[in-house]
């Protein structure tokens, strides 16, 4: 039971605690009210003269090599990889896309690093297609292209207009006349697009291309649309939704224009170069071919190859024809030898000679005498005249066949030593075939690849002309540029909704960093949070500083005392009957109201018809004269002389209060403690119990002076006040460590001057008020005075 009681304390402390957050900071609505309608004034000025910001997008197909061939003029040498590594991909091309060059040529044609304003009441505006002027501006010195211009033309007539500079008017002159100023030459052309030009100021700012380029070049984004396509968007945002959507047009435009040249850059110079290689090839390939004519005519060949073969079939033929010549020699020198030395009964050989007829004839007539001869010898002898007469005609055949063998022997000689020279020239030629060879190898061979390299470029020649004639761009486009017609900024609901943000929370900061540093004590809760002291109320903050609380009092400043009154007899309920309950209130430091409670408690219990005695204790700086007409003598002159038979001689009764009676402090000793200190202060106590039902006594801090201390055991209960807004929260340590070592009796303890609107604490909410309503005037009629 007690675990369950605990942890609904706890949480009733949660949920009070977030309430009073909540409520610390409802108590500044007007702080949050005005910061709201200020955030949102000075939102709705910022929107008045912020110039609105368009987004214009376009959207392009990239030519991706990865996902196809490279261009086709390149590709011309792809098969002998002069180019090959050489890649093409979308990360490539968006970084060509946002290059600085090209988008210095896109702003160049349009001409943008020339802007046209045009002056207003409250803000200029700037023109694009809308201005009545074009301005043509050139350098006579190009090195001062990138210096910063700026003219106005004013119209002056229908022909005319007024230029000046720097504030200066240089001159009047017409339209489409040169201006020679300083070191440029202008020249003012009417924008016959514009009609309403009779009457305008333009201000004419030229700005150096790189600049503006510059600008555009940051404001450019460049997305690609996802990894697995080739798909990216161009957007661009500028304060003309118009100028937008003609930059990126044009830029896309630029951008093919720029891959086109590119593209016939190379084919064409790759033309030139083919071109140039073709007229040295046929010049080298037609020294060659010369170089082959003079080579066949000193060498009186056609064709190496089969005149070779041709000389090598002749020198076999004369040399088979002298081996059978010097055969032929060899058997004409055997039969002569065989000649000689036969008899007239010997034949001779016949048959071994092949070729030559007479000779074959003789021998054979010669042997046909002879077989004749050895015939007739066998029936006659040799001294017949028959066998004489052969034997004559033998010998004469034999004379011829001799004749005819030297006559053969000489012609096989002649024919033999022909055939060795027919044979020895053949072998000198076929000894320098090799060579003869060996050098029209060479010439072939230039003559081959020049050829080969001649036909191969007029092949690339042609393909190149075709890649000139159908060159394609390297981007499609897919979505042409289109602005948006509202502004994407800035964001009307955002700036309000941020306006709304910082009105509520920067007042909530700076009352959370007030309130962060701020260390006095508010609320009751700051009272239980520090201190152990029985807390018996809170007094709000009273309208008039000075009031007294009267019977028909309704204020939460009365309601609030006539708590305490109530709490405090809790707190006197052990008093002895007979005896007044004597009750003492303090402070720690001055200026915490003490004072005023001490006067406003007495009042009230004084109406309840009891008897009170409001004693001046606080004899240092009395306040009491403040609140009450009393007079300047008192407590103090009672006990610093003998002047005074009875304390009833000082004790003044307060009009319209039947039972409200003052004992003043009277004028200020030089001794205070001292006379605090005095017997006769307890004695004048003790008599003034059995008089009065009540004695409320206003005394002086504790922080500062010993008096509260040393007449403190004369109370029957203290009252501790504390002033919010006012006390360190750090000082709640003094009534604690008095609360401890019980030097003040019976002590409980209030908190002063609370807001009751704010709600700080455990405020019960006075305002509410019961009974005789009390008008509150508002802050502007109190000022006004109504």
């Amino acid at each position: 039971m007690s675990d369950f009681s605990k942890n609904n304390e706890m949480d009733t402390f949660a949920t009070i605690n977030i309430r009073e957050q909540i409520e610390k900071y409802l108590g500044y609505w007007k702080w949050f009210v005005v910061s709201v309608i200020l955030m949102f004034t000075l939102a709705f000025i910022y929107l008045r003269y912020t110039i609105p910001q368009y987004k214009a997008a376009t959207t392009i197909l990239v030519k991706d090599d990865r996902k196809g061939g490279m261009a086709s003029e390149l590709s011309a040498f792809s098969d002998i990889g002069m180019l090959k590594g050489i890649k093409s991909n979308v990360d490539n091309e968006v970084e060509v896309v946002k290059s600085r060059s090209l988008i210095q040529k896109t702003v160049s044609d349009l001409e943008l690093n020339v802007i046209y304003i045009n002056e207003g009441n409250i803000r200029d505006g700037e023109l694009y297609n809308g201005s009545p002027i074009k301005l043509i501006h050139s350098k006579k010195n190009k090195a001062d292209k990138d210096i910063f211009h700026q003219y106005t033309v004013s119209s002056k007539a229908q022909n005319s207009f007024e230029f000046s500079s720097d504030n200066k008017i240089v001159g009047v002159f017409s339209y489409g006349t040169k201006i020679e100023y300083k070191d440029s030459e202008i020249i003012v052309l009417k924008n016959g697009e514009f009609h309403d030009n009779n009457n305008f100021k333009i201000n004419v700012q030229v700005h150096p291309v790189e600049n503006i380029a510059n600008s555009f070049k940051g404001r450019l984004n460049v997305l690609t649309l996802g990894k697995n396509t080739s798909v990216i968007e161009l957007n661009l945002v500028d304060p003309l939704a118009v100028r937008a959507k003609d930059f990126l047009n044009k830029l896309v435009e630029n951008y093919n224009k720029d891959a086109i040249e590119d593209k016939n850059f190379i084919a064409e110079n790759t033309a030139k170069f083919i071109e140039n290689r073709l007229k040295l090839i046929y010049s080298e390939l037609d020294n060659v071919e010369k170089d082959a004519e003079t080579f066949k005519k000193t060498n009186k060949v056609t064709d190496i190859a089969s005149e070779a073969g041709l000389f090598l079939e002749n020198a076999s033929d004369f040399e088979k024809k002298e081996i059978e010549t010097d055969t032929q020699l060899k058997v004409v020198n055997t039969m002569l030898d065989y000649l000689k030395a036969s008899t007239v009964n010997d034949l001779i050989p016949a048959n071994v000679l092949s070729g030559d007829a007479s000779s074959n004839e003789l021998i054979k007539q010669y042997n046909t005498l002879v077989l004749e001869r050895n015939r007739l010898l066998k029936t006659a002898g040799e001294s017949n005249s028959a066998v004489i007469g052969i034997t004559k005609k033998i010998y004469s055949l034999q004379g011829s066949v001799q004749s005819s063998l030297q006559q053969l022997r000489v012609s096989l000689e002649i024919k033999r030593k022909d055939f060795a020279k027919q044979n020895a020239k053949l072998s000198g030629k076929i000894s320098q075939i090799p060579t003869q060879e060996r050098e029209f190898r060479i010439i072939s061979r230039k003559q081959g690849v020049k050829e080969s390299l001649y036909l191969y470029l007029l092949e690339k020649r042609e393909e190149t002309a075709i890649s000139l004639a159908v060159t394609q761009p390297n981007a499609k486009v897919i979505d042409e540029a289109i602005e948006s017609y509202s502004p994407i900024s800035p964001n009307r609901s955002l700036i309000y909704f941020i306006a709304l943000l910082l009105g509520v929370v920067l007042p909530f900061s700076v009352i959370y960093i007030l309130d962060f540093f701020d260390n006095k004590v508010k609320s009751r809760l700051d009272i239980e949070r520090n201190t152990s002291i029985p807390f018996i109320g809170d007094v709000p903050k009273a309208d008039n500083p000075n009031e007294i609380i009267q019977l028909n009092s309704r204020t939460n400043t009365a309601e609030a005392i006539r708590i305490i009154r109530t709490n405090l007899e809790f707190l006197l309920k052990d008093v002895q009957d007979g005896f007044a309950k004597t009750i003492f209130v303090t402070s720690t430091f001055p200026k915490e109201g003490k004072t005023f409670v001490s006067v406003n408690l007495a009042s009230t219990i004084a109406l309840s018809d009891k008897k009170v005695l409001l004693v001046g204790l606080d004899i240092r700086n009395p306040k009491i004269e403040n609140y009450l007409q009393v007079p300047g003598v008192g407590l103090t002159n009672y006990l610093s002389s003998n002047k005074y038979n009875s304390i009833d001689e000082l004790i003044v009764k307060i009009d319209n209060y039947s039972n409200f009676y003052v004992l003043p402090a009277g004028i200020i000793p030089p001794n205070p403690a001292e006379l605090l200190m005095d017997k006769k202060v307890g004695k004048l106590f003790d008599e003034l119990k059995t008089k009065f039902d009540y004695i409320i006594v206003d005394t002086a801090p504790v922080s500062l002076v010993t008096d509260t201390l040393i007449v403190g055991h004369l109370a029957d209960a203290f009252v501790y006040v504390t002033r919010a807004n006012y006390l360190d929260k750090r000082m709640l340590k003094l009534p604690q460590q008095l609360y401890n070592e019980s030097k003040l009796p019976n002590m409980s303890i209030l908190i002063n001057d609370t807001d009751s609107q704010k709600g700080y604490g455990y405020g019960y909410g006075y305002g509410y008020g019961y009974g005789v309503d009390v008008e509150t005037k508002p802050w502007w009629k109190k000022i006004l005075g109504k």
